[in-house]
């Protein structure tokens, strides 16, 4: 039986690996995503919108048929029509293919862009990893330099700092190209082709075979163990990709960005040439991560365009920031004294919301106690209170101090409450 399987007569509950955001959560995720939209604008980035399902050939040619994504994770599926389409694994495939469907090469030497959405890979479900599971990412279209990559290391950072995330280390290297990487494969296959028998399985079959850099990067202890022995990258790199990351480090230096040099630091995906990078947090693990690409538009069948990018896992980030970000809850919550003030307090809520004032009005035929109640349990800055008279009550939900206004004065009141 599918594991999601639960009878027609049981209460249906969310799939494996999802989550359903509440009001509370979406309210921080929304202050969050705000503060990042603020700083990507702050850096020139405008952001672009792709599909959250594509031709699943997107995928397969610039990830690779050995990556762990293409062959394990996935979500592809054949339409009515029996196209093979794929859900978004990843965000950067997506991106590119809108760059070359709208012709945006010729509109400008360098373009700067980014995303944020729903990524979904059927994966192994675990704290601030979900199936279906929101990302950040930033590319950058058109420029070869490493001066660019250096920049938006940078503003990784920013975005980390400003959302209250701290505690993580930048570790960084160079991936070659595809003049040095393929000697540099070579040794490795040879390396761990010889020690196979103390390789787990997926590193001494489809990993040895397919993607022999992902065993660089195996979590099982007796594959870390062999591979710490295994050839350096660096040590076969060419000449203009070690000018390259030598640049990069110089950048990272007179930016103030602290990095560490892992020597064996690689990424999944095929498409990474040289500059590729990783933040890491002791508890969370990757935080963000990303590089180079410059082979990429070419690929998927644009003209070649240098590009560098990376990812952030929006559910992994928030699970670390300490920031209180702000309620996005109603300025106001309007009540009646009794069912004959009613009318009245939902056109003063009319007159609040014409005026760019938040608010919410009481339920019909509820005590005022009982409206009183809800807007003390709601987000409400304040709670108005309709009854006899020209005067309506304004009390602050945090202080508990009450004042009568006349109805007139009640939205400037509520935007100046000194």
């Amino acid at each position: 039986m599918p594991e999601d399987d639960d009878g027609p007569s049981r209460r249906i509950e969310p799939v494996r690996g999802t989550q359903d955001l509440l009001p509370v959560d979406a309210a921080r995720w929304s202050g969050a995503e705000t503060e990042i939209r603020h700083i990507l604008a702050n850096y020139g980035f405008g952001e672009i919108r792709t599909p959250i399902f594509e031709h699943a050939e997107l995928y397969r040619r610039p990830l690779g048929l050995g990556s762990d994504v293409v062959a394990k994770e996935m979500y592809e599926f054949a339409d009515k029509g029996g196209r093979s389409l794929a859900l978004r694994p990843e965000g950067t495939a997506g991106v590119i293919r809108a760059y070359i469907s709208h012709g945006l090469y010729a509109k400008g030497a360098r373009h700067k862009l980014f995303y944020v959405g729903p990524i979904f890979r059927y994966d192994r479900p675990q704290a601030g990893r979900f199936r279906q599971h929101h990302q950040v990412g930033v590319e950058v279209l058109g420029d070869p330099s490493a001066a660019s990559d250096a920049e938006i290391v940078e503003l990784g950072s920013a975005i980390l700092e400003s959302i209250g995330v701290s505690g993580y280390e930048r570790r960084v290297n160079s991936g070659g190209c595809p003049a040095c990487r393929p000697e540099f494969e070579k040794s490795l296959r040879d390396f761990a082709g010889a020690r196979k028998t103390r390789l787990c399985r997926d590193c001494a079959g489809h990993r040895l075979e397919h993607n022999v850099l992902r065993i660089l990067d195996c979590k099982v202890d007796a594959c870390r163990a062999v591979m710490a022995e295994a050839p350096f990258i660096t040590d076969f790199l060419c000449g203009e990709c070690s000018g390259h990351f030598k640049a990069l480090l110089g950048h990272l230096d007179s930016l103030g960005v602290a990095y560490s040099a892992d020597r064996r630091l690689v990424r999944g995906f095929d498409y990474y040439t040289r500059t590729v990078y990783e933040f890491i947090h002791p508890v969370a693990g990757q935080v963000l991560g990303g590089g180079r690409y410059d082979g990429l538009v070419e690929l998927l069948g644009g003209p070649s365009t240098p590009g560098t990018g990376w990812g952030m896992g929006l559910e992994r980030v928030l699970g670390l920031s300490t920031k209180a970000f702000p309620s996005t809850g109603v300025r106001a919550y309007v009540t009646a004294v009794n069912a004959e003030f009613f009318r009245r307090s939902i056109r003063l809520c009319r007159d609040l919301r014409r005026a760019g004032i938040s608010c919410e009005v009481g339920m019909e035929g509820r005590s005022l106690n009982s409206q009183m109640r809800t807007a003390g349990s709601s987000m409400a800055s304040f709670a108005v209170i309709v009854g006899s008279g020209e005067k309506v009550g304004i009390k602050n939900l945090s202080t508990g101090n009450q004042e009568d206004v006349a109805e007139s004065e009640v939205p400037r009141r509520l935007k100046d409450p000194k």
